[in-house]
C-alpha cells in the first residue's frame, strides 16, 4: 500500500491519468492531510502537485480538486475575486458568499483575500456594485457583530423598525434594515424576525419580496434564510441549480467545495427533508463522467 503522494503522482504520469485515484485520495481527506501529501509530493517529485493536477485535469473535474486543495477561506476569497475581476459582475456568486458566511468567517476571508491578492475586499466590493446593494455588501464585510448575543430589551424595538421601514410606510428606508441585519447576531435576529410577524402582515422574507428588487432583494433574502436555516438555504440552492434536466455547475461546484468541511452532513439531511430525495441521487441524475465520480465522492453518503 503505497503513500497517497505517491499514487497520486503515478495516477498523474498513468497514460490518460487515473483519475479515480486522485478522486478518492483527495475527497477523503481534510484539507489539512491534502496540504500534507501536496507537500510529501514535492518533496518527492520536486514539483508542485497542485501545477501537475492543473496540467493533468481538465474542465468541472479540474475546478473541483483545484478547489480541494485551498482551505475553505481560500476558496471564498478566490470565488469572490472571480466573480468581480475582468467584465461584469457575477453577482450571484457575490451573494451567496458574502450573504451567507458569518462575521468570524468574513474576517478571515478579507485577510486571505489581502494575502493573496494584495489588494482590499472592501475595495473592490464597493469599486464593482453601486447603491443600497453596495451599501449592504460592504456593512457585511465591515460587521463584527458577536455571535451569539441576545438584546433582550431590543428585540421589540428593532422588530417594530424594520417594520416601519418597511412595509408600514411607501417606499423602504433600506439604510434602517442594513443597520439592523447587519449588526445584530443571528440568534437575536431569529428573535426578531418572529417578533416582527406581530407587526406585519407578511413575514420577513415576504416583505423583502414586497418592498425591494433586483440584487438588493435576493440579499436581503438570502440573509434572512441563512439566519434562519443556513443549511436550508444551501439545500434549496443546490435543489435550484439541479432542478431542470442540467446542472449548474458553477453553483453545484461551488458549494459542494466550499462547505464540504463546513455543514455539508446538515446540508444533505436538510436536503432530503426539503425535497424528498437525497442529495447523492439527484447529483446522481444530473451529472455524469468524472464529474458526478468527485462529487459524489464528496457527497459522501445517500440518505
Amino acid at each position: 500500500h503505497f503513500p497517497h503522494f505517491i499514487r497520486i503522482e503515478t495516477a498523474i504520469k498513468t497514460k490518460g491519468v487515473d483519475e479515480q485515484t486522485i478522486i478518492d485520495i483527495l475527497t477523503k481527506r481534510t484539507y489539512e492531510q491534502r496540504r500534507e501529501i501536496a507537500f510529501a509530493y514535492e518533496r518527492r517529485a520536486k514539483k508542485d502537485m497542485i501545477s501537475a493536477l492543473k496540467a493533468a485535469l481538465s474542465g468541472s473535474l479540474e475546478a473541483v480538486i483545484l478547489g480541494l486543495m485551498k482551505s475553505t477561506s481560500q476558496y471564498d476569497a478566490s470565488e469572490i475575486r472571480g466573480s468581480i475581476k475582468g467584465l461584469g459582475t457575477d453577482e450571484e456568486t457575490l451573494i451567496e458568499i458574502l450573504c451567507s458566511r458569518s462575521s468570524t468567517e468574513l474576517q478571515e476571508i478579507k485577510k486571505v483575500y489581502r494575502e493573496l491578492f494584495k489588494k482590499d475586499l472592501e475595495k473592490d466590493v464597493s469599486g464593482d456594485t453601486s447603491g443600497d446593494f453596495a451599501k449592504l455588501l460592504l456593512a457585511l464585510t465591515k460587521r463584527d457583530e458577536p455571535s451569539s448575543v441576545v438584546d433582550y430589551e431590543k428585540i421589540d424595538e428593532d422588530a417594530r423598525a424594520l417594520y416601519d421601514a418597511g412595509v408600514k410606510r411607501k417606499g423602504t428606508d433600506v439604510k434602517t434594515w442594513i443597520s439592523i441585519m447587519s449588526e445584530r447576531s443571528v440568534p437575536h435576529l431569529q428573535k426578531v424576525f418572529e417578533r416582527y410577524k406581530s407587526y406585519s402582515p407578511y413575514d420577513m422574507q415576504e416583505s423583502i419580496r414586497k418592498e425591494v428588487k433586483g440584487d438588493l432583494e435576493k440579499s436581503f433574502l438570502t440573509l434572512v434564510q441563512c439566519f434562519e436555516n443556513k443549511q436550508l438555504y444551501f439545500a434549496n440552492r443546490l435543489q435550484d441549480a439541479m432542478k431542470n434536466k442540467g446542472i449548474k455547475e458553477k453553483v453545484v461546484t461551488r458549494i459542494m467545495v466550499s462547505r464540504c468541511e463546513v455543514d455539508l452532513k446538515k446540508i444533505r439531511s436538510e436536503f432530503k427533508r426539503q425535497h424528498g430525495k437525497s442529495l447523492y441521487q439527484t447529483i446522481a441524475e444530473h451529472s455524469k463522467g468524472d464529474y458526478q465520480m468527485v462529487l459524489l465522492s464528496l457527497c459522501g453518503g445517500d440518505d
